[in-house]
């Protein structure tokens, strides 16, 4: 691994001294939103936070970009931190992906998921390179962050997938109760139920 953990070990280090206090946090937040969405909103804050620190963190001045896609990631492959590199940028927003779509609804869509982690990338390389912190900005990066959300996003598709198929089933939103009556009335006379 050629220093990684010389270079990342205080990162791991605090990242695992800060669970109690993530802890404190889901049981502080369980109170007011459920567990649910507790544990999901300070999951994907402890899987994501380490990550975008080593990201951010300075290695000299100036920027660079690269916006050819597959360009960079040619370079990695003869490199020997291919391990690292690649499986790094997978990890970096996939709590995010795992578990957005447990906690929101609306992201319970692949391609969703596939957006939202583009998204986060996009905004991580453009700091990147508008602060100049001598970092590499690249398209493949972006690729890669992604894929590794979408990926997570898979990985939990049993928690969501069944949220999503009745959610969207192409019913109206009711918020009023005379509004679920009717619809519970039509969905009865048509042999359904509502969920």
């Amino acid at each position: 691994m050629n220093g990684t953990w010389e270079a990342w070990g205080g990162v791991a280090i605090a990242a695992i001294a800060a669970l109690p206090v993530a802890g404190l946090a889901a049981w502080w937040l369980a109170g007011r939103r459920g567990w649910r969405a507790a544990l999901c909103d300070v999951g994907m804050v402890m899987g994501t936070a380490p990550w975008l620190w080593m990201i951010l963190t300075p290695t000299g001045t100036g920027r660079s970009v690269n916006l050819v896609p597959l360009r960079d990631l040619a370079e990695v492959l003869a490199d020997d931190r291919v391990i690292e590199q690649f499986g790094g940028n997978l990890l970096v927003f996939a709590a995010l992906g795992f578990l957005l779509p447990v906690r929101h609804p609306w992201f319970a869509r692949s391609y969703r998921i596939l957006l939202a982690g583009a998204a986060a990338s996009i905004a991580v390389e453009t700091v990147q390179f508008a602060l100049a912190i001598g970092r590499h900005s690249a398209v493949d990066d972006v690729l890669l962050n992604a894929g590794g959300a979408y990926l997570a996003g898979l990985l939990s598709r049993h928690w969501w997938a069944p949220r999503a198929a009745t959610e969207n089933r192409g019913w109206p939103r009711c918020r009023s109760p005379s509004c679920h009556r009717h619809l519970h009335d039509v969905l009865s006379g048509a042999g359904g139920e509502l969920k």
